[in-house]
């Protein structure tokens, strides 16, 4: 196979370079802001960099105005019991797709793509509604039983098992293991970097979520990151955006250092769930 050309492979550097930057630059007047007094935030002039240093004011505002590390904790809490109650529901009902046999399979299947195609915002309203008779909302609870069940976690992992060699489910059964036994000790430990894939994926959506938490949150102290920020905002508004950038970054920190920390598992887990449709 020839090889691509010095001029294809510089261009192709200069495009990637070229969108990295583009899509950085938002974050990096983030960070840059938020390190910034608040007299040269306000200028007529365009800096990059500031002049005088306030970090420490800033970030010290971030933490003490507004109750920041709680919202943290309520994000890492409500993002670490959807991910568990969704990996609980999806390896199971995967394994099903993509290795057994039963009645109304395929309609089943059709029902988790249709699922895909179904944006959130169109199942609010009813969804608000049964929390509503149940007494949930303005609970954490209200944050975490919508979304036990992911239709994109289920393909996902469907489509990684079905990688898994038949006959390392047929020895398994032949030593006595039932299915619910091979789910989690046989298929669970091949599925690690799909699981990682999607520990990502789930993590993001629901850290970043604004959305569903400013309809069914009313209660400052139950606030997520992002509704955090909001409250934060609307006190901070129109006086002081050093301390507000301060806060966003502290917000998006640890998903930029989550993905750092499993960019290899996600990329092979990624990979591997496409191998086989």
């Amino acid at each position: 196979m020839k090889s691509p050309s010095v001029l294809f492979r510089g261009m192709r550097h200069v495009v990637l370079m070229t969108g990295a930057i583009i899509f950085l630059t938002p974050f990096i007047w983030m960070v840059l802001t938020s390190l910034k007094p608040a007299d040269e935030i306000f200028t007529r002039e365009l800096t990059l960099l500031p002049t005088r240093l306030a970090l420490v004011e800033n970030y010290t505002a971030a933490l003490t105005r507004v109750p920041l590390l709680r919202y943290l904790w309520n994000g890492v809490f409500v993002c670490s019991a959807i991910l568990v109650l969704q990996i609980v529901v999806a390896l199971p009902a995967a394994y099903a797709f993509a290795k057994l046999d039963f009645h109304g399979k395929k309609w089943a299947w059709g029902l988790v793509l249709l699922a895909l195609m179904v944006p959130h915002q169109a199942t609010a309203i009813p969804m608000y509604v049964m929390l509503h008779h149940l007494g949930l909302l303005n609970t954490l609870a209200a944050l975490i039983v919508p979304f036990t069940i992911s239709a994109f976690g289920i393909f996902l992992m469907r489509q990684f098992f079905r990688t898994v060699p038949d006959d390392l489910i047929h020895a398994a059964r032949l030593d006595g293991m039932s299915e619910l036994e091979l789910v989690w000790r046989v298929m669970l430990p091949t599925a690690i970097p799909a699981l990682f894939a999607f520990s990502i994926f789930s993590v993001v959506w629901h850290w970043n979520d604004y959305f569903w938490p400013l309809l069914v949150i009313a209660s400052p102290e139950l606030a997520t990151p992002p509704l955090g920020t909001m409250f934060f905002r609307n006190e901070e508004a129109g006086i002081n955006y050093g301390p507000l950038m301060a806060g966003t970054v502290l917000i998006t920190a640890p998903l930029v250092l989550l993905f750092i920390a499993a960019q290899q598992r996600f990329i092979e887990g990624v990979t591997l769930a496409g191998v086989k449709g």
